[in-house]
């Protein structure tokens, strides 16, 4: 599933194209993917100007001039390209289920193998409100998420550490393939009890948790399978993993002679150093 530098990229392609363009043409090709799509989905969008693109944890939000906020997630499948105008643009793909053409000419379409996104309305004034995002903690690159913060959740829990950044109570947008490259650049063994971490790790936790996610949104994230940038290029940030998918490797620690080694946590895939993760 994309994590939060992937979203983060799609969301940054998607601005240039969408921010202060008017819809001329909105088309759903499906009624529902995860979940229906809004009955007055295409009545909604169409004509309307789009007026700003953020992001909040995995999903984008869409804000438009009437109030109307569209909130998109990828899920596990879930690609978004755009077509420039005066370029080929090409004809409907089996899994093309959204396409948004603007008066300009630009064409983006949302293409769903497995339909495990979605697209839900909301509007400006009750977004941070909406079930999907009214329990999201702070975002993992925002200020709110400080040594304090994160120290405090915790002191409260006894879960594997890994579990606990995997919360998005706790923080907004980490995903498994993320928390994998901090906890070993910080030398936090995944399974160490949230309780037992102590501040001065924290201390150094947050700041390398903001390293890996910003490199990765730099290398327009990482492509393992069905994830690709809308300009249809693929993300390189997994050329750079030092932990994700590296079992049986030797780890890349300086002076390390030990060899990743992988667990399970929660049905997903979790990828450590014994020697250098404590």
């Amino acid at each position: 599933m994309p994590e939060l530098p992937e979203v983060e990229t799609v969301m940054r392609g998607l601005k240039p194209v969408l921010e202060g363009a008017r819809l001329d043409t909105v088309r759903a090709y499906v009624p529902k993917l995860r979940v229906d799509l809004p009955k007055d989905f295409e009545k909604r969008l169409n004509g309307n100007r789009v007026t700003q693109l953020s992001r909040r944890s995995k999903y984008i939000l869409i804000e438009c001039e009437d109030g109307l906020v569209a909130i998109l997630h990828l899920g596990m499948s879930g690609r978004v390209s755009i077509h420039g105008a005066g370029t080929d643009q090409p004809e409907r793909a089996k899994h093309d289920h959204v396409t948004l053409r603007t008066e300009q000419g630009d064409l983006v379409i949302y293409n769903d193998t497995r339909r495990f996104g979605l697209i839900v309305f909301s509007d400006q004034a009750s977004v941070q409100d909406h079930p999907l995002i009214k329990d999201i903690g702070p975002e993992a690159l925002g200020n709110a998420f400080n040594t304090d913060h994160l120290w405090t959740a915790l002191q409260k829990r006894k879960s594997p550490i890994k579990s606990t950044l995997l919360d998005q109570k706790v923080v907004a947008g980490l995903g498994n393939i993320y928390v994998c490259e901090a906890l070993w650049r910080a030398g936090i063994h995944p399974a160490r009890r949230s309780d037992h971490v102590t501040r001065q790790e924290v201390e150094i936790l947050v700041p390398l948790i903001r390293d890996v996610l910003n490199e990765a949104i730099a290398a327009g994230g990482s492509t393992l399978k069905d994830y690709a940038q809308v300009s249809g290029e693929l993300g390189y940030f997994q050329h750079s993993f030092k932990a994700y998918g590296r079992e049986g490797e030797p780890c890349l620690g300086d002076g390390c002679q030990a060899r990743m080694e992988r667990i399970v946590q929660s049905n997903r895939s979790t990828f450590f150093c014994p020697s250098c993760q404590t």
